[in-house]
């Protein structure tokens, strides 16, 4: 499988992954229009693309779902709480919806896919675990805790996006007012460096490759995040290949964004 990250951050989330005859996104917070100028900038093909995967319902990720899924006639998975959200706030829409469970892993072409419970401020929010044959991909971006489940399902893959987001340091010092600090802080925010580090340590002798993802633009620089997972690997840090995705990765070969196990 390849894993192509086409956008991660606050202005935008939207992963291309890749198997051996089919594709999927992992949400699409660009619009439509963005997504696919991105996905031809690197290389992958729109016309694999057999389902759009949503974690969660906040603008940075579902942005170009319903256009991008009615112009790709895919079907969009997801919570029903997220999908409940979806349509308070857009109304009816003619793209195929499809309900997933926590827990219970369903079927997209080839690939086998579980989601499972994440921390986040949303209704129902998830990470994705996909498989094709003997190869898992998790994802985990926007989450404020590791809690066991996630770890476990993390854990039981070859390699994992993962949410970075913030420097305890630059967010305390940082320009957010106080009320933000907290959310982002909180056990239902965003990950920590330290915390995404500690989580990688405790994967090291299960996964092959991390990437990590959703920085924050203020309160997060690449080196921090990288830096702070290397440290805590220690040894293991020869044995896992740690890179970082890009807000936007631009016109650029999938391998400088990505992976491919």
């Amino acid at each position: 499988m390849e894993l192509t990250v086409l956008a991660s951050g606050s202005k935008g989330n939207c992963t291309y992954l890749r198997g051996e005859r089919g594709a999927l996104l992992i949400d699409a917070g660009l619009s439509a229009r963005e997504t696919l100028r991105r996905l031809a900038n690197a290389g992958a093909d729109a016309s694999l693309i057999e389902g759009i995967l949503v974690t969660h319902e906040h603008i940075d990720h579902i942005r170009g779902v319903d256009v991008l899924a009615r112009r790709l006639r895919v079907p969009v998975y997801a919570t029903g709480g997220t999908l409940e959200v979806f349509s308070e706030k857009y109304g009816p829409t003619s793209a195929e919806i499809r309900r997933c469970r926590c827990g219970e892993a369903f079927a997209v072409g080839d690939f086998s896919v579980e989601p499972f419970a994440a921390s986040h401020d949303a209704r129902e929010p998830c990470g994705f675990s996909v498989a094709e044959g003997d190869l898992r991909i998790g994802c985990c971006t926007d989450t404020g805790t590791i809690t066991p489940s996630i770890f476990d399902h993390l854990a039981s893959c070859d390699a994992v996006l993962l949410e970075s987001n913030h420097c305890p340091k630059m967010l305390e010092n940082g320009p957010y007012p106080a009320y933000l600090k907290s959310r982002i802080r909180s056990k239902r925010g965003h990950l920590s460096n330290p915390d995404a580090a500690r989580c990688l340590q405790r994967l090291a002798d299960h996964i092959h490759m991390a990437m990590l993802a959703h920085l924050s633009e203020i309160n997060n620089t690449q080196e921090r995040a990288l830096n702070s997972a290397l440290e805590e690997l220690g040894l293991y840090s020869d044995q896992i290949a740690v890179t970082v995705a890009p807000q936007d990765p631009g016109p650029v070969h999938p391998g400088a964004c990505g992976f491919r196990l």
